[in-house]
């Protein structure tokens, strides 16, 4: 592993910094950016569209492997205690509702996308763009089997995958701007 392909680590105003107060902080602030961004929403039935994703690829992107799966973690355990850190407030309904299968498809999206920056994915704009939309595929492909389990796939994949493509590629495209550039003003 290499890591100096982990933008988190390429920050010098961290380099002083305890390792694992450091890990505390940034889980606590990408919990507190998903809790954020759940509430910048546009309001769909029965998934909400939110800006949680472009979080989650920015967590990917940037933190490492086991940094990307305790800070999501902590955020659905957060959520699941009753935190209103969801869409729509918080408790362990969330995790069992409609909506679940996208949050723990976002466990499993950010810990893929952190593997694959931690490979060089986050360095190259093609790159960048394959780790996200990898990312985008696994939310969806999870949202949509737990959520077709509820109300049917097709009504699953017409309410809660077409409606969001706009969106995603928005995010993706904004997010693949992004990233590489930070990672070549890091560089100089």
């Amino acid at each position: 592993m290499n890591n100096d392909r982990i933008l988190i680590n390429r920050l010098k105003s961290f380099e002083n910094i305890n390792t694992n107060l450091l890990n505390i902080i940034l889980a606590l602030f990408g919990t507190l950016l998903l809790a954020i961004s759940s509430k910048v929403q546009v309001p769909f039935w029965p998934v909400p569209m939110t800006m949680q994703t472009f979080v989650i690829f920015l967590i990917g992107m940037t933190y490492g492997v086991r940094l990307s799966f305790a800070t999501v973690t902590l955020y659905l355990f957060e959520g699941a205690v009753g935190l209103p850190v969801f869409a729509s407030g918080g408790g362990i309904a969330y995790l069992t509702g409609p909506t679940a299968g996208y949050l723990y498809g976002m466990l499993f999206a950010s810990v893929v996308i952190s593997h694959l920056a931690n490979l060089g994915f986050s360095r190259t704009y093609f790159k960048a763009l394959v780790s996200l939309v990898s990312g985008s595929i696994i939310i969806f492909l999870f949202g949509i089997i737990y959520l077709g389990s509820i109300i049917g796939y097709q009504k699953a994949i017409a309410a809660g995958l077409l409606p969001f493509i706009p969106s995603e590629l928005f995010k993706i495209a904004l997010e693949v701007a992004l990233i590489p550039n930070i990672h070549k003003i890091i560089k100089k």
